[in-house]
C-alpha cells in the first residue's frame, strides 16, 4: 500500500456502514477521487470535525493494495466556510457549481486550475455582501475556459479583426464570435447568438478573473443572451445539460 499526503477540497459526503464515511474530493495533483474514511463519523483523533462539504483539507490517502480504491487515513482542516452553512441560499449556488463540476470530472492535467477556483468560489460566496444569481452560470463558463475550452472573445474568429465595443455573433456550434460582416458567410451559417458589448465584457470577466470580481448584468436582455450563449456553449462543447433537477452528460 502506498501513502500520500496531499491537499483536498470535500465535494461531496455520505455514510456508507454507522461509523464509516465515504467521500467525494478534488485532489490538485489527480482531479475527482472517491475516499473510505473508515471511523470517519466517530474519530476526533483522526478527523477532528473536518470531513464538511467545501472544506480544504491536508491529508494522508492510503491506496488499496489492488488500487482499486483510496483509504483517507487522517486530515486536518486548512480552511473552510464560517458562516456559508448557516445561508441557505448560498449553500444552494454552491452545490450547484460542485454538481456541475463533479459532471465535468476535471482531469489531473486540470485539476490545480478548478482547485483553485473552487476555493476562491467559496471565498466569494462566504464574503460578497451579494452575487448575481447567474452566479452558477458564470461558474460553469469560468471552468471550462479554464480546462480548456476558451473561445476567443475579443477577435472575430473568421477575419480575425478586433470585435472592439461592437454588437458581435457568436456561433455556438464552433465556440467562435463573428464580427457583423461575417456572419453572414458560407462557412457560418448555423445557430448564432447576437452578443452585446456588455455581455461579452462580463464574459471576459468571467473567464479571466477571480470570481470575488464578477458582476451582474443590469438589463434584463442582456442576462437572458448571456445565460442563453452560456448553456449553449456548455452543452455543445461539453456535452453536460441540466435535466431533471440534475446534470447529466449527453
Amino acid at each position: 500500500m502506498k501513502d500520500v499526503m496531499t491537499r483536498a477540497l470535500v465535494l461531496r459526503t455520505g455514510h456508507f456502514r454507522e461509523i464509516d464515511i465515504w467521500l467525494k474530493l478534488l485532489l490538485p495533483g489527480s482531479g475527482i477521487q472517491t475516499a473510505f474514511a473508515f471511523g470517519g463519523a466517530k474519530s476526533k483523533h483522526r478527523f477532528p470535525g473536518c470531513l464538511d462539504v467545501l472544506n480544504t483539507l491536508n491529508c494522508r490517502l492510503r491506496t488499496s493494495g489492488r488500487g482499486q480504491f483510496l483509504t483517507l487515513e487522517e486530515a486536518c482542516l486548512l480552511e473552510g466556510p464560517v458562516t456559508l452553512r448557516s445561508n441557505w441560499s448560498r449553500m444552494g449556488l454552491a452545490a450547484n457549481c460542485l454538481r456541475f463540476l463533479e459532471v465535468l470530472d476535471v482531469s489531473a492535467d486540470n485539476a490545480e486550475a478548478a482547485f483553485a477556483l473552487v476555493e476562491a468560489l467559496r471565498s466569494t460566496l462566504e464574503s460578497r455582501a451579494s452575487v448575481s444569481q447567474l452566479f452558477p452560470l458564470f461558474f460553469r463558463f469560468a471552468l471550462a475556459c479554464r480546462v480548456g475550452y476558451a473561445p476567443d472573445l475579443v477577435r472575430c474568429g473568421l477575419c480575425g479583426r478586433s470585435l472592439g465595443q461592437t454588437l458581435a455573433f457568436f456561433q455556438v456550434s464552433e465556440g467562435l464570435m463573428l464580427c457583423a460582416g461575417c456572419r453572414h458567410s458560407p462557412e457560418t451559417v448555423r445557430q448564432q447568438l447576437p452578443v452585446s458589448w456588455p455581455v461579452r465584457r462580463l464574459l471576459l470577466a468571467v473567464q479571466k478573473d477571480e470570481p470575488r470580481d464578477w458582476q451582474d448584468l443590469a438589463n434584463v436582455e442582456d442576462r437572458r443572451a448571456c445565460s442563453t450563449l452560456i448553456d449553449g456553449f456548455i452543452q455543445y462543447h461539453l456535452g453536460i445539460v441540466w435535466d431533471r433537477g440534475g446534470f447529466r452528460k449527453l
